[in-house]
């Protein structure tokens, strides 16, 4: 009962404080000049797309039989006052390879009650949890379907092979509270462990562990302050790694009007904690580091010496004053040892280049990893123009870094890694991501062996239009499910 009557009191304050920035956002003043989010690379979509039997240059490997998929925002909407990058409405787009052919392309809207309402279209059916149902962030295979997740609130929204269906699914309401964007399974049970927030609980993060049958088994409350904003996790053989660093919930933020109040915090001491994988919130172990912010987490594994070893991307500080989106380039990859004996962080660079969106071969979650994927950014901190073209390829074993680079005037994305077969080597596969070709307004598919990663794409598959940038997408392979 008290659970139930905390739950309606958080509703109605979470109500009432929306509908005070809802009024205050439209006093805000328009921003000046071209707004970078909705100009250049990020120009929405203006249409939901169904492309059959496109146009590949070079040859599609055959083993390529399934679907990449990637999610990103695209606001249905236009309205600069107090809009942030980070909450504009999500958008799916898909591209279904076979038997070397590229069948078709599909860009489908989550159909949000905001989207719903624009579109003149019916709701997506589920749970729609409180004010906030937009879905926008990363795509990921749970239980043989495809999800689409988001961070501090929606229930996940699980997609059909071709997109043409879609529901909220609280993972068929074994989800109590809010889930992650970024789960990650665990090397050996198979299970998707994510560290989860929500604006209006402050005062914890919590860790939910969903099993291989798509069923929540744990969702633990761990005692927080000032409620940080934890985009990203870490799992090992052992232990979650949880993020609690300084960008945090800022209530004069959302009294203001703006739409996504997280702002940083100097006065929160920056910490890692280490959560044994079936612990309590009093068994974790915090241990401070310097005041930096990291959306993304490469990978983290055990060291035989008792340390964790957590590879990131680091930013020295980040919405310290752009209300728009990020404002700064990271620092670059960095490697992290955490002591939970000696409670101490120990940093060390691996990269200072640009660079953001790291991927590994998935196989090696929570195990030693040798090879980094990342994609490149431009020097100068640009958001909206083509200003770098290239991603970058580590090997932490020899130091080596290959860069593979597509040409002025191209833009690529997330790239992720797929696996020649289930048994080959952690580098015997294909990286698989979209590149912006800004003077032709057209997008590839492109397909690169990750073995001759400098060398030219394998295979590419022309979309004819602009993807907008986005953010994170995955492989999903014909065995995972039928399309």
């Amino acid at each position: 009962m008290a659970s139930m009557i905390e739950k309606v009191i958080r509703g109605a304050v979470s109500s009432v404080l929306g509908g005070i920035s809802a009024f205050n956002r439209r006093w805000l003043p328009v921003p000046d000049g071209p707004y970078p989010f909705f100009t250049g690379l990020h120009e929405p979509a203006a249409a939901e797309h169904t492309i059959e039997d496109l146009a590949v240059t070079g040859v599609l490997p055959p083993e390529l039989d399934g679907r990449y998929l990637r999610i990103g925002p695209n606001p249905v909407h236009r309205d600069t006052r107090g809009h942030h990058w980070f909450i504009g409405d999500g958008m799916v787009h898909g591209v279904r390879l076979q038997g070397g052919h590229a069948r078709w392309y599909r860009n489908r809207y989550v159909r949000s009650r905001k989207v719903a309402k624009a579109l003149k279209s019916a709701m997506a059916p589920g749970p729609h949890r409180g004010r906030f149902d937009n879905v926008n962030t990363a795509i990921v295979p749970i239980a043989g379907a495809a999800w689409a997740l988001v961070e501090a609130g929606s229930a996940p929204v699980r997609f059909g092979d071709d997109l043409e269906r879609h529901a909220y699914d609280d993972f068929d309401g074994t989800l109590q509270g809010p889930f992650s964007a970024h789960p990650h399974r665990h090397p050996v049970t198979g299970d998707l462990h994510a560290i989860t927030y929500r604006g209006d609980e402050p005062d914890s993060v919590r860790h939910v562990v969903v099993d291989p049958r798509g069923r929540v088994r744990r969702e633990l409350r761990i005692p927080i302050a000032h409620g940080p904003m934890v985009h990203d996790c870490a799992v090992t053989e052992r232990h979650v790694v949880i993020l609690d660093l300084p960008v945090t919930f800022s209530m004069k933020s959302m009294l203001s009007g703006q739409a996504f109040p997280y702002r940083w915090n100097p006065a929160h001491p920056a910490r890692v904690g280490l959560l044994p994988k079936d612990g309590t919130a009093a068994d974790v172990v915090w241990m401070p580091v310097e005041a930096c912010f990291v959306f993304h987490t490469v990978n983290a594994y055990d060291a035989p010496d008792g340390t964790v070893v957590l590879d990131v991307v680091v930013y020295d500080r980040m919405f310290d004053g752009s209300t728009h989106g990020p404002e700064a380039n990271p620092r670059g990859l960095e490697r992290w040892t955490l002591d939970p004996v000696g409670l101490t962080v120990t940093r060390r660079l691996l990269d200072a280049a640009p660079q953001e969106f790291p991927r590994i071969d998935e196989r090696r979650s929570g195990l030693p990893h040798r090879f980094v994927y990342t994609v490149g950014l431009p020097e100068a901190f640009t958001p909206h123009i083509v200003g770098a073209s290239h991603l970058f390829k580590h090997d932490l074993q020899t130091g080596e870094r290959q860069r593979h680079d597509f040409g002025a005037g191209h833009a690529p994305g997330e790239f992720v890694f797929v696996p020649r077969h289930a048994a080959s080597a952690e580098d015997d596969g294909w990286l698989v991501g979209l590149v912006i070709h800004a003077a032709a307004d057209a997008t590839d598919l492109v397909v690169l062996d990750a073995a001759r990663f400098d060398g030219p794409p394998v295979a590419s598959v022309r979309i004819p239009h602009r993807v907008p940038v986005g953010f994170h997408g995955n492989w999903f392979s014909a065995g995972l499910a039928a399309s």
